[in-house]
């Protein structure tokens, strides 16, 4: 079967998740057995969102190439269980530099380089993915109508000519309900298709994201107006979790709409039952533990993976993971007991800056001292490191020579090979890199005691994790922290980098450099995660 493309675009407003249903889209192909990957093209100009403040753009997810890509792309990972690389992350800034690229080396012979063709083609060649792929389906950022995003429209609209029936449009809108007037109102979605045609797109599907349900009337409406067929208008309601989706998509037949519309046979619906599995578990979960989030960002998308591993660990376990933000900011040791009472567990969270760092050194200690489950990811990590310094070895003035460059004693060092870096973008210990893990460990057990560790562990002791980090554990002072008690348990065989350290006599107190969350997936929670999670619920448990 040749390489069939779906283009998924949203109209009327954003945040409606077009990340969701492309994600589910492609869950729904991969279990009628076809080979998939989904790629998602942001029209700013960054050329790509790692030097984006978080506030900005939420999370910066990284694959295990080493790309820093937007967040829904763990959406598509968690899913699907795709791994994505820096191929499935296009920007404008991308797009623009390689066309400039080529026409400064001489490429284009003295031409005059223009949006169309030469901006067009370049999406196009991006968007026509190489590889050995039964779909690909390509998410387009932003809203129809915005200016930065009609090179990509216009990309579109040709791909359509030129690939005719293998390549089809799902358009995402949005019905808005009219408290006052008691209506759902669907003007807003036939401006948008309305948009999208005069940029010479028809619909092939429509997608109406609402609050409220649509009955077939309203459908029916949608369809007439839109000139799209009435099986191919599926609503995307609020569901209780954003799990549900694909097997509300498929109960409408998404997936069976996509298919006729590309005249491939549809088949049998597939079960999927382990995701119904997990959904079933997730219903089930009724128990509530809960979990400090420090960090400095008050933004639910800012820790996005992190949330969703937490989420999916807490299923596994048959619980429901309550999270609560705490400010690292408002953190003092006048408080850090009261922000941190009926805590079962905190994760100290990553970031960069000397922004509401003390804070988390603060908690690191409470947590420390008072026995709770502590998980430090990346920098969470780092200031783990720094307060055992402070308050176990007696450096008071212990620190990171990110935050004070003339610390005598920098526990935490730039480095080496980021000595010599003067761009921001794209230039940390970024992407997958091996971790040898010290056996006994509570770190080796975790990975071990799941039945889909296969999934994480290479061979042996050895795994592999993603990075996002300048920064690491100085190894002068490694020594010292092992015969205190706190153990450098993970440690990267190539480059000798403290990966993972741990305090045993502690019933759970991990720090890992580097993210775990990033390779979490529904079919397959992190084993860190998932023991974690164990110990929040019982302090005794094995992980």
């Amino acid at each position: 079967m040749d390489t069939k493309y779906i283009f998924v675009t949203g109209g009327v407003v954003s945040s409606l998740g077009k990340g969701i249903i492309s994600a589910s889209i492609g869950k729904l192909l991969q279990a009628r057995g076809y080979k998939i990957t989904i790629q998602k093209f942001d029209p700013y100009i960054n050329i790509d969102p790692g030097t984006l403040n978080p506030y900005e753009h939420g999370e910066c997810y990284v694959t295990e190439d080493g790309f820093e890509t937007d967040l829904d792309l763990g959406h598509y990972e968690r899913f699907t269980g795709i791994r994505t690389t820096r191929d499935n992350s296009i920007t404008t800034g991308r797009i623009y530099k390689t066309v400039i690229d080529r026409e400064r080396h001489g490429d284009y012979l003295g031409k005059t380089i223009q949006v169309v063709p030469h901006i067009t083609d370049e999406i196009k060649r991006r968007m026509l993915r190489e590889g050995d792929y039964d779909f690909v389906i390509t998410e387009v950022g932003g809203t129809i109508g915005d200016i930065e995003s009609a090179p990509f429209m216009e990309a579109i609209r040709q791909l359509r000519w030129q690939l005719g029936r293998d390549a089809v449009c799902v358009h995402l809108t949005y019905v808005p309900y009219l408290r006052a007037a008691d209506e759902l109102k669907t003007k807003p979605t036939q401006h948008s298709v309305k948009e999208l045609q005069g940029m010479g797109i028809q619909p092939d599907i429509l997608v109406l994201r609402t609050e409220r349900h649509l009955d077939d009337a309203m459908r029916l409406k949608v369809a007439s107006f839109c000139n799209v067929d009435l099986e191919c208008v599926v609503q995307s309601e609020d569901m209780p979790s954003i799990y549900e989706v694909p097997v509300n998509m498929q109960r409408q037949g998404l997936d069976a709409a996509i298919l006729r519309k590309m005249g491939i046979p549809v088949g049998e619906t597939p079960a999927m039952k382990p995701w119904r599995d997990f959904l079933d578990k997730q219903r089930n979960a009724v128990t509530e533990v809960h979990i400090a989030l420090v960090g400095k960002y008050d933004l639910q998308d800012a820790y996005k993976s992190i949330r969703e591993s937490l989420n999916l660990a807490g299923i596994y376990n048959n619980v429901k993971a309550r999270l609560h933000f705490v400010n690292s900011e408002g953190i003092s040791r006048e408080n850090v007991a009261e922000q941190l009472t009926g805590m079962a567990g905190v994760i100290i969270c990553p970031g960069f800056g000397q922004r509401g760092i003390e804070g988390k050194i603060i908690a690191a200690e409470y947590c420390r001292t008072h026995d709770v489950p502590t998980f430090g990811i990346c920098l969470g990590m780092q200031m783990m490191v720094i307060e055992f310094a402070r308050n176990v070895l007696g450096y008071q003035d212990a620190n990171s020579s990110e935050m004070s460059a003339d610390t005598k004693h920098p526990v935490i060092d730039l480095m080496e090979e980021q000595k010599t870096v003067t761009n921001m973008g794209g230039t940390m210990r970024l992407g997958a890199y091996d971790c040898e893990l010290r056996e006994g460990s509570r770190a080796h057990q975790a990975y071990a005691a799941e039945s889909n560790s296969s999934f994480f562990i290479l061979h042996s002791s050895l795994i592999k994790e993603r990075h996002r980090h300048r920064y690491e554990f100085n190894n002068q002072y490694k020594n010292e922290y092992e015969a205190a008690g706190m153990k450098c348990v993970g440690i990267n065989p190539a480059a000798d980098l403290v990966e993972i350290v741990e305090i045993p006599e502690k019933r759970w107190y991990i720090g890992t450099q580097f993210h775990p969350e990033y390779s979490s997936t529904v079919l397959h929670p992190h084993p860190l995660f998932m023991s974690f999670i164990k110990y929040c619920i019982n302090g005794t448990a094995e992980a």
